[in-house]
Parts: C-alpha cells; sequence; structure tokens
C-alpha cells in the first residue's frame, strides 16, 4: 500500500511540474512569436535587381495611332487601321477620344493591352 501511495504521490507531482512549465513557456512562445512579426527584415519583399528594371524600360514602346470607342471601351487603332490595342487606362484615353495620339507603355503580347505609362497628342 506504501509503494502504491509514493508511485501516486510521484506521479502527480511530476504531473504538477508539467502542468506548471507547460504554462510557464507559453509567454515565452507568444513573445517570440511576436517578436518574429516585428521583425522588419522579414516583412519586406526582396526588392528587384537593377537589370529587371532596366529590362522593363527596355520593353517600352511608342504607339501611334487614333483612341477610338469599341463596344464600351476605348482603344487605340493603329496608323494601318488594321491593328488595335487595348488600354489599360481607360481614364488618361479619355481625354484623346477621336484623336490621333502616341501612346507609350509596354505590350502585353498575350492580350493585345497596353499598359499605358503616357499618352499626347500624335
Amino acid at each position: 500500500m506504501k509503494k502504491i501511495q509514493f508511485v501516486l504521490s510521484t506521479m502527480l507531482l511530476v504531473m504538477a511540474l508539467t502542468v506548471a512549465l507547460s504554462f510557464a513557456s507559453q509567454p515565452t512562445l507568444a513573445q517570440s512569436a511576436s517578436d518574429s512579426s516585428r521583425n522588419p527584415i522579414v516583412q519586406q519583399p526582396p526588392m528587384q535587381p537593377d537589370d529587371q528594371n532596366v529590362a522593363n524600360a527596355a520593353s517600352e514602346k511608342t504607339f501611334s495611332g487614333k483612341i477610338v470607342k469599341s463596344g464600351n471601351k476605348l482603344v487605340l487603332t493603329a496608323a494601318d487601321n488594321k491593328t488595335t490595342y487595348q488600354l489599360d487606362d481607360q481614364q488618361k484615353a479619355q481625354d484623346f477620344l477621336n484623336k490621333t495620339v502616341k501612346v507609350t507603355g509596354v505590350l502585353d503580347a498575350s492580350t493585345g493591352t497596353i499598359r499605358v505609362s503616357a499618352i499626347e497628342p500624335a
């Protein structure tokens, strides 16, 4: 009987210590999680290399034509009247409706859309 009491009291002591240690370690875990979320290195996306910025600038081109309405969208009809480009910036294009212009931007060949950086009269 004394053996059982000793085993039970030892187990109770071990369980109490385990519970105490688990509660004591929780603030430490929470603090380390919040510290890592405040780490600015973790939050910042990697910067683009200068080579990629040069490549983006090199792919920017100038397109000439007339801005016209096609359905409910404004498009650039090229000077040859055969090629039509979608324009991603409808607000800028609105000011040049039915006018001949030069559109500077990057052409997405898969969609035929120009990412407009500037529009000016031709």
